[in-house]
C-alpha cells in the first residue's frame, strides 16, 4: 500500500481529481522510458507491445474480454464512435451532460444517423429513464458518476429498465475508484487523465456482445481491419471485436502510461482505493458546514463533493490563494473531489474558507 500511495505528489490542497488526476512518478517513468527507446531507435513492434500491456489491464478491470475492448485518446473519442456506429433510432440522453456525451450524439443526429431526445437537465435515475423510454429508444447515454452533481448512477437497476436496449457509459467520472460490474454497460469508455491519473491522450473503450453485434465502424480506420500493412489498395474485412473501430495506430507513451497506471491500480486494489475515497469524502462532509449539494449517500456518490456559496468565483479564488485547487460551476457552486491519496488534514482549512464564502 506504501508504495502506491508515496508513488504520487500531488500538494495537500490538491482536490480536483474530477477536472485532472496528477499521474505517479511511475507513468512519469513508463512514458520517459518509452520515448527514450524511441529516440534509440527501439523498433515500432517494440514500442507497440505497450498497447497489448494496456489492453490487458483494461480488460481485467472492467470484465469485459480483451477481444471486447480497444484503446482510445479520450472519452469523447471513445463516445464519438460510438454515437456514429449505432443503428439507428433514439438515442436518450440528459440535457445535464458533460458535453463530452452529448455532441457525439448531437453530431450523429445532424449526420442523419440518429435521433437524439434530451429530457432535461436531470439526474438519470431508474425511475427517469423508465418514464422517459419509447418504443423508438434504441440507446440510453449516462454518466457513471455525473461530473456537477456527483450523482452515481445505478448500472445495475438501469440495466433491468432499459431492456435489451444499449446502455451506453461515460466512466470517466467512476472509473478506478468504484469497485463495481461494469458488463452492465454495452459500450463503456473512459478517459485515463482523471481518476486513473495516467494523464492526457489516454482511454478506451469496452464494448459489450449486444453492442458488437450491432455497432458499425463508420468511422473506423485503416488499423481497423485484417491484414492493415497489405497496401493492395482494396477494402479489407473489419478486425473482430472492438478493434474495427481503431481508427490508426495510437501513442506508445500514452499506452505505457495507460498501462503503468492501470497496473497501479490493481495492485492497490480498486476496493481500496474506493474504501478510501468514502472515508475522506466522510470525513469533507464532517468539517463543511456550507450547505451541500451533492449526495450524501454512499450508495449514489463517489468522490465528489459540491457546496453551495453565495459566489462561487470568489470563494474559487479564496480557495486557491489558500493553496486548494478546486473547481467552480455556475455562479454559486464549488466542486471538491478527493482520491485515495488526498490528506485529511486539509479539510479544516477547506471548511474555514468555503464559511466564510457561504
Amino acid at each position: 500500500m506504501s508504495d502506491y500511495l508515496s508513488s504520487f505528489e500531488e500538494p495537500p490542497g490538491y482536490l480536483n481529481f474530477a477536472s485532472y488526476g496528477p499521474p505517479s512518478r511511475a507513468v512519469l517513468r513508463s512514458v520517459t522510458d518509452a520515448v527514450e527507446g524511441s529516440v534509440t531507435g527501439v523498433p515500432s513492434a517494440g514500442l507497440h507491445a505497450a498497447d497489448g500491456r494496456a489492453l490487458a489491464a483494461v480488460s481485467r478491470l472492467t470484465g469485459f474480454p480483451p477481444a471486447a475492448c480497444t484503446l482510445a485518446t479520450s472519452t469523447s473519442a471513445g463516445l464519438q464512435q460510438v454515437a456514429f456506429g449505432l443503428p439507428g433510432g433514439e438515442v436518450l440522453v440528459s440535457g445535464g451532460e458533460f458535453p463530452s456525451n452529448l455532441y457525439p450524439w448531437w453530431r450523429a443526429q445532424e449526420a442523419g444517423l440518429l435521433r437524439v431526445r434530451q429530457i432535461g437537465s436531470t439526474e438519470m435515475t431508474p425511475d427517469v429513464v423508465a418514464g422517459a423510454l419509447t418504443p423508438a429508444t434504441t440507446a440510453v447515454a449516462l454518466s457513471a458518476v455525473d461530473f456537477r452533481t456527483g450523482y452515481r448512477a445505478d448500472l445495475a437497476a438501469l440495466r433491468e429498465v432499459i431492456g435489451d436496449r444499449l446502455l451506453i457509459v461515460d466512466g470517466i467520472q467512476g472509473f478506478g475508484v468504484l469497485d463495481q460490474d461494469w458488463t452492465h454497460a454495452d459500450a463503456l469508455a473512459a478517459g485515463g487523465q482523471k481518476w486513473l491519473r495516467a494523464g492526457w491522450g489516454t482511454g478506451f473503450v469496452a464494448l459489450s456482445a449486444r453492442a458488437l453485434d450491432r455497432l458499425r465502424p463508420v468511422l473506423g480506420g485503416w488499423t481497423g481491419v485484417e491484414d492493415p500493412t497489405g497496401y493492395d489498395g482494396r477494402p479489407h474485412p473489419l478486425r473482430e471485436g472492438a478493434g474495427r473501430l481503431s481508427v490508426t495506430n495510437l501513442s506508445p507513451y500514452a499506452s505505457a502510461a495507460l498501462g503503468t497506471a492501470l497496473e497501479q491500480l490493481e495492485s492497490f486494489g480498486v476496493a481500496t482505493v474506493e474504501a478510501r475515497i468514502r472515508e475522506r469524502v466522510d470525513a469533507l462532509l464532517a468539517a463543511v458546514s456550507a450547505p451541500v449539494l451533492s449526495p450524501v449517500d454512499t450508495r449514489h456518490r463517489a468522490g465528489i463533493v459540491v457546496v453551495k456559496v453565495a459566489d462561487a468565483p470568489q470563494a474559487l479564488a479564496r480557495l486557491q490563494d489558500a493553496g486548494i485547487t478546486a473547481t467552480a460551476h455556475g455562479a454559486g457552486r464549488i466542486r471538491l473531489s478527493v482520491h485515495a491519496t488526498t490528506d485529511p488534514g486539509v479539510f479544516p482549512l477547506v471548511a474555514a474558507v468555503l464559511e466564510e464564502a457561504a
